[in-house]
Protein backbone atom coordinates (compact mmCIF):
# COMPACT_ATOMS: atom_id res chain seq x y z
CA UNK A 1 0.00 0.00 0.00
CA UNK A 2 1.12 3.79 -0.80
CA UNK A 3 0.77 6.28 2.18
CA UNK A 4 0.26 9.88 1.78
CA UNK A 5 4.72 10.01 1.87
CA UNK A 6 4.78 8.19 -0.91
CA UNK A 7 6.26 5.37 0.46
CA UNK A 8 4.83 1.74 0.21
CA UNK A 9 5.36 -0.87 2.85
CA UNK A 10 3.76 -4.87 1.77
CA UNK A 11 1.65 -6.54 4.32
CA UNK A 12 2.56 -10.04 5.02
CA UNK A 13 -0.57 -12.06 5.64
CA UNK A 14 -2.72 -11.15 8.53
CA UNK A 15 -2.23 -10.14 11.94
CA UNK A 16 -4.14 -12.77 13.66
CA UNK A 17 -1.76 -15.46 11.62
CA UNK A 18 1.39 -17.64 13.28
CA UNK A 19 4.33 -16.41 13.71
CA UNK A 20 5.76 -18.67 11.04
CA UNK A 21 3.93 -16.72 8.61
CA UNK A 22 5.90 -13.42 9.67
CA UNK A 23 2.59 -11.95 11.19
CA UNK A 24 1.82 -10.84 14.59
CA UNK A 25 0.40 -12.49 17.72
CA UNK A 26 -3.23 -11.13 18.43
CA UNK A 27 -1.53 -9.23 21.93
CA UNK A 28 0.84 -7.36 19.30
CA UNK A 29 -2.11 -6.67 17.12
CA UNK A 30 -4.01 -5.16 20.03
CA UNK A 31 -0.86 -3.45 20.90
CA UNK A 32 -0.85 -1.50 17.55
CA UNK A 33 -4.19 -0.55 17.33
CA UNK A 34 -4.28 0.76 21.09
CA UNK A 35 -1.23 2.73 19.91
CA UNK A 36 -1.83 6.61 19.50
CA UNK A 37 0.33 7.70 15.89
CA UNK A 38 1.89 10.16 18.19
CA UNK A 39 2.62 10.60 21.86
CA UNK A 40 3.07 14.22 23.61
CA UNK A 41 6.48 14.39 24.95
CA UNK A 42 7.08 15.07 28.80
CA UNK A 43 7.61 18.30 29.90
CA UNK A 44 10.74 18.28 30.54
CA UNK A 45 12.13 17.54 27.20
CA UNK A 46 9.15 20.42 25.66
CA UNK A 47 11.05 23.01 28.25
CA UNK A 48 14.27 21.38 26.75
CA UNK A 49 13.44 21.96 22.80
CA UNK A 50 11.60 25.41 24.02
CA UNK A 51 14.65 26.44 25.89
CA UNK A 52 17.07 26.15 23.21
CA UNK A 53 15.44 28.88 21.24
CA UNK A 54 15.29 30.67 24.51
CA UNK A 55 18.41 33.25 24.16
CA UNK A 56 18.90 34.52 27.93
CA UNK A 57 22.34 34.04 28.96
CA UNK A 58 21.64 33.48 32.89
CA UNK A 59 24.45 34.15 35.10
CA UNK A 60 24.58 31.27 38.11
CA UNK A 61 27.73 31.65 40.47
CA UNK A 62 31.02 31.63 37.69
CA UNK A 63 28.80 29.62 35.22
CA UNK A 64 26.25 31.73 32.49
CA UNK A 65 23.49 28.77 32.02
CA UNK A 66 20.71 29.12 29.33
CA UNK A 67 17.47 27.60 29.76
CA UNK A 68 18.03 24.13 27.77
CA UNK A 69 21.26 23.45 30.15
CA UNK A 70 19.25 24.08 33.55
CA UNK A 71 16.86 21.20 31.81
CA UNK A 72 20.20 18.97 30.70
CA UNK A 73 21.69 19.76 34.38
CA UNK A 74 18.86 18.52 36.06
CA UNK A 75 18.11 15.38 34.01
CA UNK A 76 21.68 14.47 33.45
CA UNK A 77 21.70 12.46 36.23
CA UNK A 78 18.39 10.46 36.15
CA UNK A 79 19.52 9.53 32.37
CA UNK A 80 22.60 8.48 33.13
CA UNK A 81 21.38 5.99 35.91
CA UNK A 82 18.55 5.22 33.64
CA UNK A 83 21.24 4.17 31.37
CA UNK A 84 23.57 2.60 34.11
CA UNK A 85 21.03 0.15 34.65
CA UNK A 86 20.04 -0.96 31.07
CA UNK A 87 16.89 0.46 31.45
CA UNK A 88 17.53 2.36 27.74
CA UNK A 89 19.51 -0.78 26.43
CA UNK A 90 22.92 -0.55 25.30
CA UNK A 91 24.12 1.23 21.86
CA UNK A 92 27.82 1.07 20.55
CA UNK A 93 27.45 4.79 19.80
CA UNK A 94 26.50 5.30 23.74
CA UNK A 95 29.95 3.89 24.55
CA UNK A 96 31.62 5.64 22.25
CA UNK A 97 30.03 9.18 22.89
CA UNK A 98 31.21 8.43 26.01
CA UNK A 99 34.80 7.91 25.57
CA UNK A 100 34.07 10.81 22.92
CA UNK A 101 33.34 12.82 26.33
CA UNK A 102 36.23 11.32 28.65
CA UNK A 103 38.53 12.73 25.86
CA UNK A 104 37.67 15.71 25.22
CA UNK A 105 37.67 16.70 28.69
CA UNK A 106 41.60 14.84 28.70
CA UNK A 107 42.28 17.54 25.95
CA UNK A 108 41.20 20.41 28.05
CA UNK A 109 43.48 19.30 30.81
CA UNK A 110 46.03 19.03 28.90
CA UNK A 111 46.08 22.72 27.37
CA UNK A 112 44.38 24.96 29.95
CA UNK A 113 44.59 24.82 34.05
CA UNK A 114 42.72 22.90 35.79
CA UNK A 115 40.13 25.28 37.26
CA UNK A 116 39.23 26.52 33.35
CA UNK A 117 39.36 23.11 31.52
CA UNK A 118 37.24 21.41 34.89
CA UNK A 119 34.33 24.04 34.20
CA UNK A 120 34.53 23.83 30.02
CA UNK A 121 34.58 19.86 30.05
CA UNK A 122 31.86 19.79 32.86
CA UNK A 123 29.14 21.89 30.46
CA UNK A 124 30.68 20.09 27.45
CA UNK A 125 29.73 16.96 29.56
CA UNK A 126 25.80 18.13 30.02
CA UNK A 127 25.45 19.18 26.62
CA UNK A 128 26.82 15.88 24.67
CA UNK A 129 25.91 12.92 27.05
CA UNK A 130 22.72 15.48 28.63
CA UNK A 131 21.41 15.80 25.38
CA UNK A 132 22.02 12.61 23.84
CA UNK A 133 20.73 10.50 26.80
CA UNK A 134 17.66 12.39 27.67
CA UNK A 135 16.63 11.95 24.10
CA UNK A 136 17.66 8.11 24.51
CA UNK A 137 15.31 8.19 27.07
CA UNK A 138 12.44 9.79 26.19
CA UNK A 139 12.02 9.14 22.21
CA UNK A 140 12.07 5.12 21.64
CA UNK A 141 9.90 4.82 19.45
CA UNK A 142 8.10 6.25 16.24
CA UNK A 143 5.40 7.62 18.36
CA UNK A 144 7.75 9.76 20.45
CA UNK A 145 9.57 10.63 17.62
CA UNK A 146 6.28 12.29 15.95
CA UNK A 147 5.77 14.32 19.38
CA UNK A 148 8.94 15.22 19.73
CA UNK A 149 8.61 16.81 15.81
CA UNK A 150 5.63 17.91 16.20
CA UNK A 151 6.90 20.32 19.14
CA UNK A 152 10.10 21.34 17.84
CA UNK A 153 8.14 22.28 14.17
CA UNK A 154 5.38 24.91 16.52
CA UNK A 155 8.89 26.15 18.29
CA UNK A 156 9.86 27.32 14.49
CA UNK A 157 5.75 28.69 13.46
CA UNK A 158 6.12 30.44 16.91
CA UNK A 159 9.64 32.26 15.84
CA UNK A 160 8.43 32.58 12.09
CA UNK A 161 6.62 36.37 12.45
CA UNK A 162 9.40 37.58 14.49
CA UNK A 163 11.69 36.09 11.78
CA UNK A 164 10.06 38.11 9.11
CA UNK A 165 9.81 41.41 11.01
CA UNK A 166 13.48 41.00 11.65
CA UNK A 167 13.85 40.27 7.72
CA UNK A 168 12.48 43.27 6.47
CA UNK A 169 13.10 45.96 9.57
CA UNK A 170 16.82 44.60 10.84
CA UNK A 171 15.32 44.88 14.16
CA UNK A 172 15.55 42.07 16.77
CA UNK A 173 12.21 42.01 18.67
CA UNK A 174 13.41 38.56 20.42
CA UNK A 175 16.59 39.87 21.84
CA UNK A 176 15.55 43.58 22.43
CA UNK A 177 12.25 42.62 24.92
CA UNK A 178 14.00 39.23 26.65
CA UNK A 179 17.27 41.19 27.34
CA UNK A 180 14.99 43.23 30.05
CA UNK A 181 14.54 39.93 32.31
CA UNK A 182 18.41 38.43 31.64
CA UNK A 183 21.12 38.97 29.19
CA UNK A 184 20.84 37.96 25.71
CA UNK A 185 23.19 36.40 23.01
CA UNK A 186 25.34 39.67 21.74
CA UNK A 187 23.18 40.79 18.59
CA UNK A 188 24.92 40.48 15.06
CA UNK A 189 24.55 42.63 12.28
CA UNK A 190 25.39 41.67 9.38
CA UNK A 191 25.46 43.39 5.75
CA UNK A 192 21.94 42.56 4.25
CA UNK A 193 21.64 40.32 0.88
CA UNK A 194 19.41 40.88 -1.78
CA UNK A 195 17.71 44.03 -0.20
CA UNK A 196 16.75 42.16 3.42
CA UNK A 197 18.12 41.38 6.70
CA UNK A 198 20.07 37.90 7.94
CA UNK A 199 17.78 36.68 10.18
CA UNK A 200 19.43 36.00 13.65
CA UNK A 201 16.06 35.14 15.83
CA UNK A 202 17.34 34.08 19.31
CA UNK A 203 20.54 32.56 18.31
CA UNK A 204 24.26 33.84 18.42
CA UNK A 205 24.21 33.97 14.35
CA UNK A 206 22.01 33.50 11.31
CA UNK A 207 23.50 30.49 9.89
CA UNK A 208 22.55 29.00 13.54
CA UNK A 209 19.01 30.01 13.70
CA UNK A 210 19.18 28.53 10.00
CA UNK A 211 20.32 25.51 10.61
CA UNK A 212 17.95 24.92 13.40
CA UNK A 213 14.69 25.12 11.05
CA UNK A 214 16.43 23.15 8.07
CA UNK A 215 17.65 20.63 10.62
CA UNK A 216 13.42 19.39 10.98
CA UNK A 217 11.92 19.78 7.26
CA UNK A 218 12.14 16.50 6.11
CA UNK A 219 11.43 15.36 10.14
CA UNK A 220 8.22 17.35 9.65
CA UNK A 221 7.65 16.63 6.04
CA UNK A 222 7.88 12.70 6.88
CA UNK A 223 7.45 12.04 9.73
CA UNK A 224 4.77 14.51 11.27
CA UNK A 225 3.41 14.82 8.21
CA UNK A 226 2.99 11.76 6.89
CA UNK A 227 -0.78 10.75 8.19
CA UNK A 228 -2.33 14.13 8.35
CA UNK A 229 -3.87 15.90 5.95
CA UNK A 230 -2.10 17.27 2.23
CA UNK A 231 -3.17 20.88 3.16
CA UNK A 232 -1.92 20.83 6.70
CA UNK A 233 1.07 18.84 5.88
CA UNK A 234 2.50 21.40 3.42
CA UNK A 235 1.23 24.15 5.44
CA UNK A 236 4.00 23.09 8.02
CA UNK A 237 7.04 22.55 5.64
CA UNK A 238 6.53 25.24 4.11
CA UNK A 239 6.17 27.05 6.88
CA UNK A 240 9.26 25.83 8.34
CA UNK A 241 11.44 25.78 5.34
CA UNK A 242 10.35 29.25 4.17
CA UNK A 243 11.28 30.30 7.96
CA UNK A 244 14.93 28.99 7.55
CA UNK A 245 15.37 30.68 3.84
CA UNK A 246 15.37 34.23 6.25
CA UNK A 247 18.53 33.17 7.52
CA UNK A 248 20.09 34.04 4.44
CA UNK A 249 22.61 31.97 5.04
CA UNK A 250 24.24 29.69 2.43
CA UNK A 251 24.28 26.68 4.31
CA UNK A 252 20.96 26.41 5.27
CA UNK A 253 19.85 27.11 2.37
CA UNK A 254 22.23 24.91 0.16
CA UNK A 255 20.39 22.12 3.03
CA UNK A 256 16.54 22.64 1.99
CA UNK A 257 17.64 21.92 -1.22
CA UNK A 258 19.49 19.22 -0.83
CA UNK A 259 17.32 17.54 1.89
CA UNK A 260 14.35 18.22 -1.21
CA UNK A 261 16.42 16.16 -3.54
CA UNK A 262 17.00 13.36 -0.67
CA UNK A 263 13.19 13.48 -0.06
CA UNK A 264 12.40 12.81 -3.89
CA UNK A 265 14.98 10.40 -4.16
CA UNK A 266 13.41 8.53 -1.17
CA UNK A 267 10.08 8.45 -3.44
CA UNK A 268 11.19 7.52 -6.58
CA UNK A 269 12.85 4.50 -5.17
CA UNK A 270 10.07 3.61 -2.48
CA UNK A 271 9.89 0.14 -3.20
CA UNK A 272 13.49 -0.48 -3.74
CA UNK A 273 15.16 -2.17 -0.72
CA UNK A 274 18.87 -1.11 -2.09
CA UNK A 275 18.36 2.70 -2.08
CA UNK A 276 20.57 3.32 0.76
CA UNK A 277 23.23 1.26 -0.85
CA UNK A 278 22.42 3.23 -3.90
CA UNK A 279 23.17 6.36 -2.43
CA UNK A 280 25.82 5.37 -0.70
CA UNK A 281 27.44 4.38 -3.60
CA UNK A 282 26.39 7.97 -5.39
CA UNK A 283 28.14 10.02 -2.52
CA UNK A 284 31.17 7.64 -2.81
CA UNK A 285 31.22 8.62 -6.29
CA UNK A 286 31.02 12.24 -6.40
CA UNK A 287 33.46 11.95 -3.38
CA UNK A 288 36.07 10.37 -5.67
CA UNK A 289 35.10 12.75 -8.62
CA UNK A 290 35.81 15.75 -6.65
CA UNK A 291 38.56 14.12 -4.57
CA UNK A 292 40.31 13.21 -7.80
CA UNK A 293 38.63 15.10 -10.77
CA UNK A 294 39.60 18.41 -9.73
CA UNK A 295 42.78 20.57 -8.54
CA UNK A 296 41.00 21.36 -4.92
CA UNK A 297 40.52 18.16 -4.00
CA UNK A 298 37.17 17.06 -2.26
CA UNK A 299 36.65 19.17 0.45
CA UNK A 300 38.31 22.16 -0.92
CA UNK A 301 35.84 21.65 -3.45
CA UNK A 302 33.20 21.01 -1.15
CA UNK A 303 33.71 24.21 0.98
CA UNK A 304 34.57 26.68 -1.61
CA UNK A 305 31.22 25.94 -3.81
CA UNK A 306 28.59 26.45 -1.22
CA UNK A 307 28.83 29.80 -0.64
CA UNK A 308 26.62 32.83 -1.34
CA UNK A 309 30.04 35.30 -1.36
CA UNK A 310 33.12 33.82 -3.52
CA UNK A 311 35.51 35.58 -1.40
CA UNK A 312 33.56 33.59 1.31
CA UNK A 313 34.62 30.59 -0.15
CA UNK A 314 38.16 31.45 -0.49
CA UNK A 315 38.30 32.10 3.09
CA UNK A 316 37.10 29.16 4.18
CA UNK A 317 39.32 27.36 1.97
CA UNK A 318 42.72 29.14 4.03
CA UNK A 319 40.52 28.05 6.62
CA UNK A 320 40.61 24.45 5.75
CA UNK A 321 44.28 24.60 4.86
CA UNK A 322 45.62 26.23 7.74
CA UNK A 323 43.42 24.56 10.10
CA UNK A 324 44.28 20.79 8.91
CA UNK A 325 47.85 21.53 9.47
CA UNK A 326 47.03 22.59 13.08
CA UNK A 327 45.79 18.81 12.91
CA UNK A 328 48.72 17.52 11.63
CA UNK A 329 50.61 18.94 14.44
CA UNK A 330 48.52 18.26 17.23
CA UNK A 331 47.02 15.16 16.37
CA UNK A 332 46.36 13.34 19.93
CA UNK A 333 44.89 15.63 21.74
CA UNK A 334 44.72 19.09 20.29
CA UNK A 335 45.40 22.49 20.71
CA UNK A 336 42.09 22.96 23.44
CA UNK A 337 40.82 26.62 22.98
CA UNK A 338 43.96 27.63 22.73
CA UNK A 339 44.26 29.99 19.33
CA UNK A 340 45.58 28.40 16.40
CA UNK A 341 48.58 28.95 13.97
CA UNK A 342 47.13 30.90 10.50
CA UNK A 343 48.82 33.79 8.95
CA UNK A 344 48.23 37.59 10.16
CA UNK A 345 45.99 38.67 7.79
CA UNK A 346 43.59 35.83 8.79
CA UNK A 347 42.69 38.09 11.51
CA UNK A 348 39.02 36.09 12.86
CA UNK A 349 39.99 32.71 15.09
CA UNK A 350 36.82 31.38 13.87
CA UNK A 351 36.52 27.98 11.89
CA UNK A 352 33.34 27.63 10.02
CA UNK A 353 34.12 23.78 10.02
CA UNK A 354 32.43 21.88 13.33
CA UNK A 355 34.38 18.57 11.47
CA UNK A 356 37.63 20.12 11.25
CA UNK A 357 37.14 22.79 14.46
CA UNK A 358 36.43 19.29 16.58
CA UNK A 359 39.49 17.63 15.82
CA UNK A 360 42.16 20.97 16.05
CA UNK A 361 40.38 21.33 19.34
CA UNK A 362 40.68 17.55 20.75
CA UNK A 363 42.89 15.74 18.43
CA UNK A 364 42.10 13.07 15.51
CA UNK A 365 40.91 10.63 18.49
CA UNK A 366 37.91 12.52 19.10
CA UNK A 367 36.48 13.30 15.65
CA UNK A 368 37.12 9.54 14.90
CA UNK A 369 34.42 8.83 18.12
CA UNK A 370 32.05 11.61 17.53
CA UNK A 371 31.47 11.03 13.57
CA UNK A 372 32.21 7.42 13.38
CA UNK A 373 29.36 7.28 15.89
CA UNK A 374 27.17 9.18 13.55
CA UNK A 375 27.92 7.23 10.73
CA UNK A 376 27.90 3.96 12.24
CA UNK A 377 24.34 4.60 13.50
CA UNK A 378 22.94 5.81 10.39
CA UNK A 379 24.50 2.75 8.48
CA UNK A 380 22.39 0.40 11.27
CA UNK A 381 19.86 2.13 10.31
CA UNK A 382 19.72 1.39 6.93
CA UNK A 383 20.17 -1.84 7.77
CA UNK A 384 17.77 -2.45 10.28
CA UNK A 385 14.55 -3.23 8.43
CA UNK A 386 10.73 -2.96 10.07
CA UNK A 387 7.65 -3.75 8.22
CA UNK A 388 5.84 -0.93 9.86
CA UNK A 389 5.16 1.89 7.46
CA UNK A 390 5.31 4.83 10.26
CA UNK A 391 8.74 3.28 11.50
CA UNK A 392 10.05 3.11 7.90
CA UNK A 393 9.14 7.37 7.14
CA UNK A 394 10.80 7.88 10.08
CA UNK A 395 13.87 5.91 9.29
CA UNK A 396 13.64 8.17 6.00
CA UNK A 397 13.14 11.02 7.81
CA UNK A 398 15.66 10.87 10.37
CA UNK A 399 18.35 9.39 7.82
CA UNK A 400 18.01 12.62 5.81
CA UNK A 401 18.21 15.08 8.59
CA UNK A 402 21.47 13.37 9.98
CA UNK A 403 22.82 13.57 6.40
CA UNK A 404 22.09 16.94 6.63
CA UNK A 405 23.52 17.78 9.85
CA UNK A 406 26.99 15.73 8.64
CA UNK A 407 26.80 17.89 4.89
CA UNK A 408 26.49 21.25 6.84
CA UNK A 409 28.81 20.77 9.14
CA UNK A 410 31.74 21.05 6.90
CA UNK A 411 31.04 24.70 6.49
CA UNK A 412 29.19 25.86 9.86
CA UNK A 413 30.46 25.41 13.34
CA UNK A 414 27.69 23.75 15.80
CA UNK A 415 27.91 25.30 19.29
CA UNK A 416 25.66 25.79 22.38
CA UNK A 417 22.48 25.35 21.64
CA UNK A 418 23.12 24.09 18.16
CA UNK A 419 25.13 21.56 19.18
CA UNK A 420 23.39 20.28 22.33
CA UNK A 421 20.13 20.34 19.55
CA UNK A 422 22.49 17.99 17.29
CA UNK A 423 23.28 15.59 20.22
CA UNK A 424 19.87 15.20 21.46
CA UNK A 425 18.86 14.60 17.27
CA UNK A 426 21.90 11.74 17.61
CA UNK A 427 20.14 10.37 19.91
CA UNK A 428 16.27 10.35 18.96
CA UNK A 429 16.99 8.13 16.12
CA UNK A 430 19.05 5.28 18.21
CA UNK A 431 15.67 3.13 18.61
CA UNK A 432 15.85 3.00 14.88
CA UNK A 433 19.17 0.88 14.51
CA UNK A 434 16.85 -2.11 16.04
CA UNK A 435 14.90 -4.59 13.50
CA UNK A 436 11.56 -4.47 14.32
CA UNK A 437 8.72 -6.54 12.78
CA UNK A 438 5.19 -5.14 12.32
CA UNK A 439 3.31 -3.44 14.91
CA UNK A 440 6.47 -3.79 17.15
CA UNK A 441 7.04 -0.25 16.78
CA UNK A 442 5.98 -0.15 20.46
CA UNK A 443 9.08 -0.30 23.13
CA UNK A 444 9.14 -3.34 25.53
CA UNK A 445 7.69 -2.29 28.56
CA UNK A 446 10.69 -3.92 30.73
CA UNK A 447 12.66 -1.08 29.22
CA UNK A 448 10.54 1.79 29.64
CA UNK A 449 11.55 4.14 32.84
CA UNK A 450 9.25 3.13 35.69
CA UNK A 451 8.11 6.84 35.83
CA UNK A 452 6.56 6.20 32.15
CA UNK A 453 5.05 3.14 32.19
CA UNK A 454 1.70 4.72 33.68
CA UNK A 455 1.17 7.45 31.14
CA UNK A 456 1.93 4.66 28.28
CA UNK A 457 -0.62 2.51 29.94
CA UNK A 458 -3.13 5.08 29.93
CA UNK A 459 -2.84 6.39 26.74
CA UNK A 460 -3.25 2.76 25.58
CA UNK A 461 -6.25 1.86 27.21
CA UNK A 462 -7.79 5.67 25.47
Amino acid sequence: MTGAAGFAVRRQGSPLLSAAGGALTARNFYLQASRPSWVRPPWIVIAFLIGLAVPWIIPVGPLNLSVYRLVLLATLLPSLFSWLRGALGFKLPDLALLIYSVWVAASLFAAHDPSAATQTSGIFFVETMGAYLLARRYVRDAAELRGMVLIVTLVVLVLSPFAVYEWITGNKPLLTSLSVVFPTVEVTMMVPRWGFWRVQGPFSHSIEFGLFCTSIVALTHLAWGHSNMFVSRWFLTGAVAATAFLSMSSAPISCLLFQAILMTYAWLLQRNNSKWTILWSIVAVAFLAAQFGTNQGAAKFFISHFTFDPQTGWYRVAIWDFGSASVLNHPLLGIGLADWERPRWMASDSVDNFWLLTAMRHGIPALVLLLGSCIFMMIAITTAGSTDRTVEICRVAYLISMITFLFVGATIHFSHGIYAWFMFVVGSGAWLMDSREAGATMTAEADVPPQRKTRRQFQMLN
